[in-house]
């Protein structure tokens, strides 16, 4: 069995680094290797060295290791591979356990006795196995080369054992992908689009139909992890649209660097104070990437609108007074350096008209003193990609836990859908819509806050379990940095801007009176 080690020596040619090197000298902790496209000397450490290289001529490695694949088997599988390699052992050795000290009761058998010649072995080998002696040659090298490993066939490994003409397989993929933007359909819809595509394309009656039973397994198999058949539609869309490469996501080195908005409908119901009136509630809010502290938050009825959207940011930035801090949702994170939220499902619409910004892949829709402040302050707006929840998957599994931690226990919760919903959900006990809001807020301080969170790593310390207070002041000591408003009074742009007269009784807002001092030069 050959060795998965190499020997270095001088005049060894390595690949390393992506360069052809060769070994001139071994200085005692360190080699010296030469260049061969430049010349270069370098002496690097062993360790350096055996990171970074590989032998020039070396075979390319299997795509599935020894471990791997033999994990991938399953028992009875695995039985067949052992069993394969004991009729190895026995034609190499006239063992099956391989040597003499574990021999079995009559072995070896005369047929196999190592004194015989392995051509005769494997003869015998072969006809008691009723198989070729090619194929069993090649089965004793693969041995011979990666052990037991060897022995796996890799086409089990990668669902290829199947006996269904790859033209009907492939006529499936195709037929998945016609219906991503249809409704979910049925196995057997799904056969009749297949056999309907097989006769246009090849003729009739040319493809080989596999059975009902052959079917529905292999519409299984190849519709895993796609919704192709089940789960939810919106799912199966999402991951058809996923980028074909590696893709990354957003991170964050610091707190305030990101700063994530988004809103989603609360499955609950709230009364509307002035009206009475039951409503759906939307919740808006902003989370810092870094902590997944949730730095500012509105709950609006019906939907919302670009005021609530400024009233978010003016939380997130604006630090509290002194004795408002224990009232706060989490300590200042300082002024975020990015705003991202969902182009398509960015708050604002309504109120105030859209404004166009010359970012990524479209406009955003937010009030004008919005986006003028964020630009004074040095906040650069980002919208992520339509459609793509994935883009702020942390924000997306807030509203997961909020639903599950919290909401799914208040009265007048309604569940996530129809089929979900209870019977006469109107005539249970309800919220107003500001005591819903006080309610996330309390759950927010005191639990969300100060629970252990599995996305929040240190890498340095990867198996502590963080909180997203932890993480704030973890961050804060690594960063050494905070961004904050050079003039307090800037955080007031963000609300909302309403013009008023000045009387010589003051200034009038929703029916009630404001005078001071304030107004003296103003007043007509």
């Amino acid at each position: 069995m050959t060795s998965g080690a190499m020997v270095v020596f001088a005049g060894s040619r390595l690949m390393f680094d992506g360069d052809l090197v060769e070994v001139v000298e071994f200085d005692g902790a360190r080699i010296t290797v030469r260049n061969i496209r430049t010349g270069a000397f370098s002496a690097v450490s062993f360790a350096r060295l055996a990171a970074g290289t590989r032998m020039e001529s070396a075979a390319e490695l299997e795509e599935t290791t020894g471990g791997v694949a033999l994990a991938g088997l399953s028992d009875r599988q695995r039985q067949e591979v052992e069993e394969r390699a004991g009729h190895i052992r026995e034609v190499l050795s006239g063992f099956r356990s391989g040597f003499a000290g574990m021999a079995a009761a009559g072995e070896p058998r005369p047929q196999f006795s190592p004194e015989l010649a392995v051509v005769e072995r494997i003869e015998a080998k072969a006809a008691e196995l009723a198989m070729s002696t090619r194929t069993l040659q090649r089965w004793i090298a693969a041995y011979q080369q990666a052990g037991v490993a060897g022995l796996v066939d890799l086409r089990l490994l990668r669902g290829r054992d199947s006996r269904v003409d790859p033209r009907w397989d492939e006529a499936v993929r195709d037929v998945f992908a016609s219906l991503v933007e249809a409704s979910t359909p049925t196995r057997s819809a799904v056969i009749r689009k297949v056999e309907a595509l097989l006769e246009e394309r090849h003729g009739s009656g040319v493809v080989p139909l596999p059975a009902r039973s052959t079917a529905y397994a292999r519409l299984e198999a190849l519709g895993r992890g796609t919704n192709a058949l089940t789960g939810s539609a919106k799912a199966r869309r999402s991951i058809a649209e996923r980028p074909k490469g590696v893709y990354g996501r957003l991170r964050a080195t610091r707190p305030g660097e990101f700063v994530v908005l988004d809103t989603q409908d609360l499955d609950v119901y709230a009364m509307e104070e002035v009206t009475c009136r039951w409503v759906r509630t939307q919740l808006t809010v902003a989370q810092d990437l870094f902590t997944r502290c949730i730095v500012g938050l509105r709950v609006t009825a019906v939907s919302t609108r670009a005021v609530d959207v400024a009233a978010v940011l003016f939380e997130a930035i604006a630090p509290p007074a002194e004795e408002d801090e224990p009232k706060t949702l989490a300590p200042f994170h300082g002024l975020p350096d990015w705003l991202v939220w969902t182009e398509e499902e960015s708050p604002g619409r309504g109120l105030c008209p859209p404004e166009t910004l010359v970012v990524d892949h479209g406009r955003a829709f937010l009030s004008t003193q919005v986006i003028g402040v964020c630009t004074r302050l040095g906040i650069s707006i980002q919208p992520a990609q339509p459609k793509k929840p994935t883009d702020k998957p942390t924000v997306e599994r807030f509203f997961k836990t909020l639903r599950e931690g919290l909401i799914q226990h208040l009265p007048a919760y309604k569940g996530p859908d129809v089929h979900s919903r209870g019977l006469a959900v109107e005539d249970q006990a309800f919220f107003f819509v500001h005591e819903l809001e006080d309610v996330i807020r309390e759950w927010l301080r005191d639990v969300y806050h100060r629970s252990k969170h599995d996305g929040l790593v240190v890498p340095q310390w990867p198996g502590i379990a963080l909180s997203p207070l932890e993480m704030l002041r973890i961050g804060i000591a690594k960063a050494g940095r905070l961004r904050m408003v050079p003039n307090p009074d800037l955080a007031y742009d963000f609300l909302e801007v309403v013009p008023r007269t000045i009387q010589h009784y003051g200034v009038e807002v929703g029916g009630l009176r404001y005078n001071g001092a304030v107004l003296d030069g103003y007043l007509d």
